[in-house]
């Protein structure tokens, strides 16, 4: 007996996977925690650069990759056994159309940091590069993913600068991931390393459907359970929690003050914070010890601090900057 074609079709589908939604649900929940203490942090009751330095540093980038692990995974299962084109688009839509809105509520509210390549961006144009792979033997994903494992150790642990080039540094090519000093940014996931993740995803994916493995995982019964129903709905949790997240801050605030932190402080832990997304952190505590030290000699400081300065336009700083950073060299 011959079946239809549709049936044949969800016959070779693979099963849902309960665990990769909870999987996914969890991640979500590591991310709302990550971005609550940044919400803190914003209100003045963590020390500013708290939620990019440190052990939360590693957190935010352990949750990123769980991310795209699981975006290209998911991507591979969707397109089996062959790609639902309005499915596709419809989701792809979507990402695109929520990372917009992303963009233009940061450019908005936080105009020195708004988000221009953030997790959805990196996840909507990964979605398109992902699909063409996937019509690719697997052998070319294979070799990708490699490719983008040995670049990764390379970029940390080879000679540095050498897949990096200031060409890339404008906002309209840091998002390959290629930059030497990129424009700071409350969200920034540019494709490389972040790329490596997701193509690890789509490899594993793509050789477990090969297998009975997805059967096996598909009978690990999780799918009732309350994360995996709030990893079917991570799209809409993602756009949601944050401002709901920033409401409690700020009531928490109205009822229990933040106290006013220390200027010199904050200053040394943003500059800190900065300074090491590029640079050692040996090298970035002497650049900033120095910048302080000639801030406070031109009594330029309390200035800068209150907000009457132009940091990135004001000759004076930029004279500064450049005079630390040739010391600390």
């Amino acid at each position: 007996m011959t079946l239809p074609a549709r049936e044949t079709d969800a016959a070779a589908r693979p099963p849902r996977i309960g665990l990769l939604d909870t999987a996914r649900g969890l991640a979500l929940i590591a991310m709302a925690s990550y971005h609550f203490s940044w919400d803190m942090e914003f209100m003045g009751y963590l020390a500013p650069g708290t939620a990019e330095t440190g052990w939360l540093k590693i957190y935010a980038r352990a949750i990123a990759t769980t991310f795209l692990f699981i975006v290209g995974i998911s991507l591979a299962l969707s397109s089996t056994p062959e790609i639902r084109w309005p499915s596709y688009w419809k989701r792809f839509g979507m990402i695109a159309a929520a990372a917009a809105v992303i963009s233009i509520a940061t450019r908005i509210a936080m105009p020195n940091e708004w988000i221009y390549f953030g997790i959805l961006h990196c996840i909507a144009v990964l979605t398109l590069i992902g699909v063409v792979f996937l019509r690719l033997p697997l052998a070319f994903t294979l070799i990708a993913t490699l490719a983008l494992f040995a670049a990764w150790i390379t970029d940390n642990f080879g000679p540095p600068g050498l897949l990096r080039s200031s060409f890339f540094d404008p906002r309209y090519l840091a998002w390959i991931g290629l930059a030497v000093v990129t424009e700071r940014s409350n969200d920034y996931v540019p494709l490389f390393p972040w790329a490596t993740p997701f193509f690890a995803g789509l490899s594993i994916a793509s050789i477990a459907i090969r297998t009975r493995l997805l059967h096996r995982l598909a009978a690990i019964g999780t799918g009732s359970w309350w994360p995996a129903r709030l990893g079917r709905h991570s799209l809409a949790f993602y756009l949601i929690h944050q401002p709901v997240l920033i409401a409690i801050a700020y009531g928490i605030s109205l009822v229990v003050p933040p106290q006013a932190p220390d200027p010199v402080a904050t200053y040394l832990r943003q500059c800190n914070a900065s300074c090491v997304m590029q640079q050692g952190e040996a090298l970035c505590h002497s650049f900033c010890q120095c910048t302080l030290g000639k801030l406070q000699a031109q009594a330029l400081f309390t200035p800068l601090q209150e907000g009457a300065i132009d940091i990135q336009n004001d000759e004076r700083v930029q004279t500064i900057a450049a005079e630390c950073s040739a010391e600390a060299e």
